[in-house]
């Protein structure tokens, strides 16, 4: 649709229709046997070190393509989602550091960057096109970022690799060996092929080459991009003319993209401007550390870019089927969608006044609140903070809420392929 086209759509805004958006999303056509291959593997336990964490365990169409936790329990966890608790036997070592972000529409072009920080991202002048945390060290071949990023849930012990020295994959990643022949990826590569399945399903997408990790992770990122693209919701529909926004929903997005001033950082078809903005979002859970590190804070982008401006920023998520995605936040610290709505009303005031049973999280013999009870820790949060204040009724919250209710694709929750009965490895699909 041309852009003309799309903006003569948007009269029953006329208000607000300049910043209204106006460019519809490109998805680039997936191979259905690629497709297949990444459906099964992305259910299938195989790719984790211990054989009992698949990509779906953190990441599942029942809790909004996310597992409905602030922080998730990956490799020693028993249980899908809520009912997730350690596993007694084997319990992890700590939370997984950031809250598991839902997959929404990731196949869209427009994505150019992954994870809360962009620590990996699409880069011209970088090999392949795409940065990543390898720098150098990284393979070559992948289909674009979202299958780069595919790679690294692989070699997290919280999420997926294991333990240190438990299995042959954990102990790969802890000696430093992640690409090349006896590198971790290669490892995973070798059990995929050695199941007749995926070796002959691969085989007819590489035309008889044995499968490489590039086509594990090419296959999952085309079974995403199919899997749940999202743009059928009441707004989609409203954009394109077919069914406009009425009642509450329509004063939320008057709202939205007027007076409460979301549409600054929430822009675009997807609500995304896919920058990094410091919120003041509170820090729970261990942060984000190097093994050798004691701290428990996350910086965020500065993180990645090194940049002091960029302290406590985080991406801008897409707000697609945000009913569902709970909880909220770089650490999920909000499970509630009104709290982080509220919380941005006065990110300062909200920081200094978070009660951890805002959160969701299964019980671990952690302490989840380091950060928030060190008042320099807060503060740095606090100064970082880019949102001034703004003075919303409750009518007029609840419009706004109303609005993002309007961002559901019901169909899309589900998936087009759904949960498979049973993977090539015979091991337990997380149902």
């Amino acid at each position: 649709m041309k852009r003309v086209a799309v903006l003569s759509l948007l009269t029953a805004l006329p208000a607000v229709a300049g910043q209204m958006p106006d460019t519809p999303p490109v998805f680039p056509a997936q191979d259905p046997a690629l497709v297949e291959m990444g459906w099964l593997l992305f259910y299938d336990p195989i790719l984790s070190g211990n054989k009992e964490v698949a990509c779906a365990t953190c990441h599942h169409p029942k809790f909004g393509t996310s597992d409905g936790l602030s922080l998730g329990i990956g490799d020693g966890g028993i249980g899908l989602g809520t009912a997730r608790v350690a596993d007694p036997d084997n319990p992890p070592e700590q939370r997984i550091p950031r809250n598991a972000p839902a997959v929404f529409n990731l196949g869209a072009a427009e994505f150019a960057s992954m994870f809360h920080d962009g620590r990996l991202e699409a880069k011209p002048d970088e090999p392949d096109g795409i940065r990543t945390p390898l720098g150098q060290e990284m393979v070559h071949g992948f289909s674009g970022v979202l299958s780069a990023q595919s790679m690294f849930p692989v070699l997290s012990g919280d999420e997926m690799a294991g333990h240190y020295s438990e299995n042959e994959i954990s102990q790969a990643v802890r000696q430093g060996f992640l690409t090349g022949e006896d590198g971790a990826w290669a490892l995973i590569s070798a059990r995929v092929r050695a199941i007749p399945e995926y070796a002959q399903g691969f085989e007819k997408v590489t035309g008889g080459a044995p499968a490489q990790f590039t086509d594990i992770s090419d296959a999952l990122a085309a079974f995403m991009a199919f899997e749940w693209q999202a743009d059928n919701s009441p707004f989609d529909r409203h954009l394109r003319g077919e069914e406009p926004l009425t009642g509450a929903a329509l004063d939320g997005a008057n709202l939205f993209y007027g007076k409460a001033g979301c549409a600054t950082c929430h822009s675009g078809w997807f609500q995304t401007d896919h920058d990094f903005h410091a919120i003041a979002m509170p820090q729970i859970g261990p942060g984000k550390a190097a093994r050798f590190e004691r701290h428990a804070r996350d910086t965020g982008r500065m993180r990645v870019t090194g940049r002091a401006e960029d302290a406590y920023a985080f991406r801008t998520p897409s707000l697609r089927n945000v009913t569902e995605t709970a909880p909220y936040g770089h650490a999920g610290a909000y499970a509630s969608l009104e709290d982080v709505v509220r919380h941005h009303l006065d990110p300062i005031a909200a920081l200094n006044s978070y009660s951890l049973d805002q959160a969701r999280l299964p019980d671990l013999p952690v302490d989840d609140l380091r950060i928030m009870r060190d008042p320099r820790e807060v503060a740095a949060i606090a100064e970082a903070n880019q949102l001034a204040p703004i003075s919303l009724s409750d009518a007029e919250v609840a419009a706004i809420l109303a609005f993002l209710g309007s961002l559901t694709d019901p169909a899309s929750i589900a998936g087009r392929l759904g949960v498979p009965d049973t993977v090539p490895s015979g091991l337990p699909v997380p149902q």
